[in-house]
């Protein structure tokens, strides 16, 4: 994979398109999760599904007193996977949390802290070795849970940036997110903004059939890089 050069049109692109989405929505409080925990459990349940069924996932395993990495780990197999059961794939979901639980348990003594202290590099190397974490979910752990400067890139992402001209609509995941890690100033906070911002546009209005009408990215339409 070759890093892309920075291109000024494409940074003053992203510029614009984030002012232009906080000025609309405001602050996201995205990710949603009371723990770096249970941000990480609904990284993972968010595979393949809409938000509002992780919610209902995770008031189940809070209501099971599920909700931590010992008990995640212990808990019974039926009950785990019956908790998670609005989220979908419930039983691969559940091996894939049990995963988690168990190697957080296993290094890290249960805590999120402890794991956020391994530089970047090698902790995402760490998350992606493990079953069922690919590279969205696993930076979706490392910029909300552990608060490392990784930029997450999703559908929505590629779908917003192909459509203004800034991508190929079959750009991977990773040029995709050297995209932005290239062109804007690492900053957790800002980072983990914009991606709430970009969920809050694609879910609102970049969706497969688009509804440009009302989007705050409309304007922008046809500026593309250029």
């Amino acid at each position: 994979m070759t890093t892309p050069e920075k291109h000024p049109a494409t940074a003053r692109f992203l510029r614009e398109a984030y002012d232009r989405m906080a000025e609309r929505f405001g602050p996201t409080h995205w990710w949603p999760g009371d723990t770096p925990f249970e941000i990480a459990v609904g990284a993972i349940l968010t595979q393949n599904t809409a938000w509002t069924n992780v919610e209902k996932a995770i008031a189940n395993l809070k209501r099971a007193k599920l909700l931590s990495p010992r008990a995640l780990a212990a808990a019974d197999t039926t009950a785990l996977e019956e908790a998670i059961r609005p989220s979908g794939y419930f039983r691969q979901k559940a091996k894939r949390l049990r995963i988690f639980a168990e190697h957080l348990l296993e290094h890290y003594g249960g805590r999120m802290d402890r794991m956020a202290k391994r530089p970047l590099g090698p902790l995402r190397g760490e998350l992606l070795a493990l079953h069922g974490i690919g590279p969205e979910t696993a930076d979706d752990i490392l910029l909300y849970a552990c608060h490392k400067p990784v930029f997450v890139v999703d559908a929505y992402t590629r779908r917003i940036l192909s459509r203004h001209g800034i991508v190929p609509d079959t750009i991977g995941y990773e040029p995709l997110r050297h995209v932005f890690e290239t062109h804007l100033e690492p900053d957790v906070q800002h980072w983990q903004e914009y991606h709430g911002l970009i969920v809050f546009t694609g879910k609102d209005y970049c969706k497969s059939h688009p509804r440009c009408e009302g989007c705050p990215l409309q304007p922008m339409l046809g500026k593309g890089a250029s």
